[in-house]
């Protein structure tokens, strides 16, 4: 009898632990469902707020901004409810989560800062996406092409991708080449002392009012800039549209020196001259 009753307890325990472990197994794959399907809400979720952010005609920066910010609470939220789902007590969860809040705020303080610096340039507006920025700290120049939660990123000349932490470009000076329509080329030109002055002007001022991208109803201005050590620079300044800067700055400097060859105004370079005396 006694063996008999052992028996039944212990296939009683057994199909005790099969029916958990059938019902943990259903758990975890309606969990991990319940996940995918969760994360195909949240890219129609992201969708839907580009798109009613669009209607109200908001920032471009703004709208990517919002977006990744809904998107990480949201993923936040599945998180905690695929966890509830699988049996983990809400207040365990809680509890973890208080307790290693301090740790986790330490070890993303650089990236609570990028979120503020991102949140400080959609409200105070330095720069938006299109704009053309160089900030100082490495120099780093590019066409803003995104304004993300933590990054924003630049498109250079070359056609590569720089990536700035907001944290950075917040606390940093920037210059917005493309705040104004129209943009100041300053060129700088040595000339010989033996060259004839009045003529490298007249011979630049040429070149610059010729050019069909030089903005003729803006200032030109060539004057003296200094006497050197083997030269007299001239400055030549005149402006152009945002987008012709590059292009006419190269055109008119070779335009210039073409022009000093042909009327033989020599541009000198350094040089050292040693005189040897004889006794």
């Amino acid at each position: 009898m006694k063996e008999m009753i052992d028996n039944f307890l212990a296939n009683h325990i057994q199909e005790e632990h099969l029916l958990k472990l059938t019902s943990l197994a259903w758990r975890v794959v309606l969990a991990v469902l319940l996940l995918i399907l969760a994360l195909q809400g949240v890219k129609l979720l992201k969708k839907l707020i580009r798109k009613a952010l669009k209607k109200t005609k908001a920032d471009e920066g703004i709208v990517g901004f919002l977006t990744s910010l809904v998107s990480v609470l949201v993923y936040i939220f599945i998180g905690f409810v695929v966890l509830q789902y699988l049996g983990v007590d809400a207040a365990s969860i809680v509890a973890v989560l208080g307790s290693a809040g301090v740790t986790i705020g330490l070890a993303i303080q650089g990236s609570l800062s990028n979120i503020a610096g991102g949140v400080l340039i959609l409200i105070l507006k330095p720069f938006k996406i299109g704009d053309y920025i160089i900030e100082d700290t490495k120099m780093n120049e590019g066409t803003v092409t995104e304004i993300g939660l933590i990054y924003t990123k630049l498109l250079t000349l070359d056609s590569k991708t720089v990536v700035l932490p907001n944290g950075v470009l917040a606390n940093s000076s920037i210059v917005n080449v493309t705040q104004t329509p129209y943009r100041l080329i300053d060129l700088k030109l040595d000339v010989a002392y033996t060259a004839d002055y009045n003529m490298a002007k007249e011979l630049i001022n040429e070149v610059i009012t010729s050019d069909e991208s030089v903005l003729q109803e803006k200032p030109i201005d060539i004057m003296m800039e200094s006497w050197e050590a083997s030269s007299i620079k001239i400055s030549a300044r005149f402006y152009v549209k945002n987008a012709d800067f590059r292009v006419t700055k190269c055109r008119v400097l070779e335009n210039i020196k073409n022009s000093f060859d042909a009327n033989n105004i020599e541009i000198p370079f350094t040089q050292v001259v040693v005189h040897n005396s004889k006794d």
